[in-house]
């Protein structure tokens, strides 16, 4: 083989993959010709041409009020003979992107941590055109949103079947970091089914080395045929900036999550109705379990799946649909990322003996109204924390949904939040909530914890 179709081979391939090679021989800018021997070079442009308009431009705002728990109290205010003031606020806006998915109506798929708590959503397209946007309905729990524009000839995506990924599939990343314009980044896939990379949530990220920065959040990541395989949606960078470590929720988890968002504004996910923990190696040895890996089940709710499944406290569950359960994480994002109604085949260790037993996901009857606590909470929804999260250190009560326009939503309740107290009153639990508002006091001061930061939310 000649040295120049060695060359050329090199440069064709780095092309395909986004690089811009430098080949001697071509002028003093060295770069590649457009064809050699009248044949064309591998280019993602027409891809990309097909692609980008279907990417777009988010821009949301935030007005968040300011409180301070001793100058806001009108009884110190008075004290101190100030005069009455309205609540100073602050005012956030975010950068992020999103993929056209329903050209007819208008839907979007982007983050939710792009949209989460927005008072003003717009979107900006490849033609230049804007619109305001209207919150479909979010999933914290996936980090996935869905918002909807009232636009004509729209250009959406073609959703891939991500479950087909392989790792080295070549990948693109298309969305507008840093709020530079749109911009595609491209690369492989580098892993697939990544977990334990935030500290709750159903996790089943794509890894991908394409670069992904802020402002790329809710962007596209498409394979070669210019298929949606992907929404982007997380770094790992000690910088901040990419450091080739790119995470993005595959398509298929995507769609799923999207179509009950669109239904009902809302996702009900199943549940075994265990609680579980992980195996120790001091857990392990108490109980003569020689593995040590798997998700130990310490309670079994009655009349759940898990119980006409036949499971009992002290099983080991080692697989989930023939995937390794490592942890408690693992059994959670097991029934977290299968459809409501489905059914979950489980492999388990009892007594050191294997057994196989297949359980049907139903709602998770752990879930609470607003209006069954407190009026004043109306429209929002509360669950009890999962084991894995308490082992973390964390004890509350989660919000699994807030309805939009409810009262609690006005007063900046929002889905994924945790609370940790009412009043400087701690809510470990489900019980404890009851507890604190049973009272029925005046002024709820709820000390809520939120994408790792602690703040309050008052409701008056």
């Amino acid at each position: 083989m000649s040295k120049f179709f060695n060359r050329f081979l090199m440069g064709a391939l780095l092309a395909a993959a986004g690089v811009s090679p430098m080949l001697a021989g071509y002028g003093h800018a060295g770069t590649l010709p457009a064809a050699v021997g009248g044949q064309p070079l591998p280019s993602l442009a027409p891809m990309l041409a097909k692609v980008s308009p279907a990417v777009v431009n988010i821009s949301s705002t935030t007005h968040r009020k300011i409180r301070d728990p001793f100058f806001d109290d009108p009884i110190m205010r008075q004290f101190f003979g100030l005069p009455m003031a309205p609540p100073r606020e602050a005012v956030e806006q975010s950068l992020g992107s999103g993929v056209i998915v329903d050209a007819q109506h208008g839907y979007i798929l982007t983050n939710n941590h792009v949209v989460a708590g927005a008072d003003d959503i717009k979107v900006t397209l490849t033609d230049g055109r804007n619109f305001k946007a209207k919150l479909v309905g979010n999933d914290p729990a996936t980090d996935v949103a869905v918002i909807q524009i009232p636009a004509q000839n729209l250009t959406a995506l073609t959703v891939a079947d991500s479950k087909k990924l392989r790792v080295g599939d070549f990948v693109v990343a298309i969305g507008d970091p840093f709020g530079l314009g749109q911009s595609a980044t491209s690369g492989i896939i580098s892993g697939l089914q990544r977990q334990d990379l935030r500290s709750n949530g159903y996790q089943n990220y794509i890894q991908t080395d394409a670069s992904i920065n802020p402002g790329n959040s809710g962007g596209a990541l498409v394979n070669l045929n210019g298929e949606l395989v992907g929404i982007n949606s997380m770094i790992y960078s000690p910088s901040g900036a990419s450091a080739g470590l790119g995470f993005a929720i595959p398509s298929d988890l995507a769609v799923s999550v999207m179509q009950q968002l669109i239904k009902t504004g809302h996702v009900t996910r199943g549940s075994l109705g265990v609680d579980t923990q992980d195996l120790t190696p001091r857990i392990a040895a108490a109980l003569g379990i020689k593995n040590d890996k798997g998700a130990l089940i310490t309670e079994v709710a009655p009349d759940s799946p898990a119980a006409r499944a036949g499971l009992r406290p002290g099983d080991l569950v080692i697989a989930a649909d023939g995937k390794t359960i490592d942890n408690s994480q693992d059994l959670r994002n097991a029934q977290g990322l299968k459809p409501l109604g489905s059914t979950l085949t489980l492999d388990v260790l009892r007594d050191g003996k294997p057994l196989r037993v297949s359980a049907t996901l139903a709602a998770n009857a752990n879930t609470l109204t607003g209006d069954m606590l407190d009026p004043r909470l109306s429209g929002a929804s509360f669950v009890e924390l999962p084991n894995d999260v308490r082992a973390q250190g964390i004890n509350g009560v989660g919000v699994s949904d807030v309805q939009d326009g409810s009262r609690a939503a006005g007063q900046g309740l929002a889905a994924g939040d945790i609370i940790i107290g009412v009043n400087n009153r701690a809510t470990p639990n489900i019980a404890a909530l009851r507890r604190a508002l049973a009272a029925h006091p005046r002024r709820l001061v709820l000390n809520v914890a939120r994408g790792g930061e602690l703040g309050q939310v008052v409701i008056e």
